[in-house]
C-alpha cells in the first residue's frame, strides 16, 4: 500500500518554507505527496497563532483531514502547537504534537507510524522550551519554476503590544551564513531565478552571530551565490538606515522593491503598538530608498482599528499613504488575540468603526495602485519582467519593482525567462505589457 501525505500550512512565508522542508523530507522516506484536501494516509498541518482566527482554522482542518480519513495518522506542528500543544492534543485523532524547536521532527514520526501500521494510542507531545534553541537546520531544493523563498532567520525579540509570536518563535536565531549561501547557490544551480530571503525577524538577521548582518549576507550572495534576482522579506523600518541601505544600493542581485511591516502612519498609535520607530523615522526610511534606487518598489502592512486609535491617528495613516505611494499594501483590521497586552487595553474600537476604516483605506490604496500604474503606462519605460506563470497564451511576470505584468505570446514558452516588456495598459490590477 503506497503511503501518501498532504501538508496543510498556516501563516507566513517562514511556515511555507518549512511546510516545503517537510515535504522534501517526507518523500525521501517514501510518501508521495498529495493536495491536502485529497485522502491521504498522512497528514501535517503547520499551524499558526497570530489570531484567533489562525487557532479556529488549524483545528478545523486537524479535524477535516480526519473526516476524509479517520484512520489517517495526524501530525501537527508550528506556532499554535508550540503556544497551546493541549490544545491540539485534546482533538480525538491527533497522534504527534510538535513545536517550533524541533519543526523535522514529524519527518522522523511519520516513519515511526508507517512502520507500525496504526495510529498513536495517544498523542505524542514533543514541544520543548524555545530559550535556548538553536537555529534548526534544513534547507529546500525544489522551487515553484522561477522563485523560492529560503528561512534565514528565526524568533523575535521586539515584544509588540499586540503580537504573540516571540512566545511562539523565541530568541532570535540566525542561519549560518555559510548554509544560507550554499542552499541558494544549489538552487540557482538548479535553475531557481529568484529567492526571497525570509525570517520572523528579517531585519534582526546576524544579530547574535557577532559581527555580521543583513547586508553582510546580501553582500555575499551577490558575490558568489550566482542567482539573477534577490527579494527581501518585511522589514522593519528601523533597520533602514543610512549605513545600511549605502551599503546594499549597489548590489547587482538585489531587487528595488522593499516591503516595510510598517502598521500605522500615526506616532501615538505606533507608540501605543509599542513598535521602535516613529512615523517620522519611518518615511525617512522610505526618503533613504527613495535616493538610492532610480527604480524603487514599496509594500506594507498596515493594522487599523489598534485600541485607542482616534479619528485623527486614522487620518494621520492615510496621510501617511498618500505620500508613501506604496504600490500594495496588505490592510488589516485590527484583531484581538488572547494572551498579548492589546487585547487587555482599554478604549478597543467597535467592529463597525474598524470595518469603515480598513475600508477606506483599501480604496485610497486602489486609487494610489491606479495612479503607480498610469504612470508606468505613460512613461512607456521598458521593464525587465521574470516570467512566473502561463494560462493558455497569456504570460504573468514581476518586474524588480514588484509590478505584475500579464503579455499574450504564441511563441515560445516565456516561464522562467527574464524578458524586456514595455507597458501599453493596465487593468486596475496589473501592467499589460508587449514584447
Amino acid at each position: 500500500m503506497s503511503l501518501t501525505a498532504g501538508i496543510y500550512t498556516l501563516g507566513c512565508k517562514v511556515n511555507q518554507y518549512e511546510s516545503e522542508a517537510i515535504a522534501e523530507g517526507l518523500q525521501k522516506i517514501g510518501f508521495t505527496l498529495l493536495p491536502p484536501t485529497e485522502v491521504c494516509s498522512l497528514y501535517v498541518i503547520n499551524t499558526c497563532t497570530v489570531t484567533a482566527e489562525s487557532d479556529r482554522k488549524a483545528r478545523q482542518f486537524i479535524r477535516r483531514a480526519l473526516s476524509h480519513n479517520p484512520d489517517a495518522y495526524i501530525l501537527v506542528t508550528g506556532c499554535l502547537a508550540q503556544v497551546d500543544a493541549m490544545q491540539i492534543a485534546a482533538i480525538q485523532g491527533v497522534d504527534y504534537v510538535c513545536g517550533n524547536r524541533e519543526k523535522l521532527s514529524v519527518i522522523a514520526a511519520a516513519q515511526t507510524l508507517a512502520a507500525r501500521g496504526r495510529k498513536n494510542d495517544a498523542p505524542v507531545i514533543a514541544v520543548s522550551n524555545l530559550d535556548d534553541a538553536p537555529f534548526e537546520t534544513m534547507q529546500i531544493t525544489r522551487f515553484d519554476r522561477t522563485r523560492a523563498y529560503v528561512k534565514i532567520e528565526d524568533g523575535c525579540e521586539s515584544h509588540c503590544a499586540y503580537c504573540i509570536i516571540p512566545r511562539a518563535r523565541g530568541k532570535i536565531r540566525s542561519k549560518a551564513p555559510a548554509d544560507v549561501l550554499a542552499e541558494v547557490r544549489a538552487l540557482a544551480e538548479g535553475g531557481c531565478r529568484e529567492v526571497v530571503l525570509t525570517g520572523i525577524e528579517t531585519s534582526a538577521y546576524g544579530k547574535d552571530l557577532g559581527n555580521y548582518d543583513l547586508a553582510d549576507l546580501l553582500c555575499s550572495l551577490d558575490r558568489e551565490s550566482g542567482i539573477a534576482r534577490i527579494r527581501l522579506g518585511s522589514l522593519d523600518p528601523s533597520l533602514i538606515r543610512d549605513d545600511f541601505v549605502s551599503r546594499i544600493a549597489g548590489l547587482r542581485s538585489l531587487a528595488p522593491h522593499f516591503h516595510l511591516s510598517l502598521q500605522s502612519g500615526s506616532g501615538h498609535v505606533l507608540r501605543l503598538m509599542r513598535r521602535r520607530y516613529s512615523a517620522e523615522m519611518a518615511y525617512a526610511a522610505i526618503e533613504r530608498l527613495r535616493a538610492a534606487f532610480p527604480r524603487l518598489g514599496l509594500t506594507a502592512d498596515v493594522i487599523v482599528g489598534f485600541p485607542q486609535e482616534t479619528d485623527a491617528d486614522f487620518a494621520e495613516t492615510l496621510d501617511f499613504l498618500d505620500r508613501a505611494r506604496f504600490l500594495d499594501a496588505h490592510i488589516f483590521a485590527y484583531s484581538k488575540r488572547p494572551g498579548t497586552e492589546a487585547a487587555e487595553m482599554d478604549g478597543q474600537i467597535d467592529e463597525s468603526v474598524k470595518h469603515a476604516r480598513s475600508n477606506a483605506l483599501i480604496e485610497a490604496q486602489a486609487a494610489l495602485h491606479a495612479e503607480l500604474l498610469d504612470a508606468a503606462v505613460s512613461g512607456a519605460e521598458p521593464q525587465s519582467v521574470l516570467f512566473e506563470t502561463r494560462q493558455g497564451n497569456i504570460y504573468r511576470g514581476h518586474t524588480p519593482t514588484f509590478y505584475e505584468v500579464e503579455v499574450e505570446s504564441d511563441g515560445c514558452d516565456l516561464r522562467g525567462r527574464e524578458i524586456t516588456v514595455t507597458p501599453v495598459a493596465h487593468d486596475n490590477i496589473r501592467l499589460i505589457g508587449k514584447l
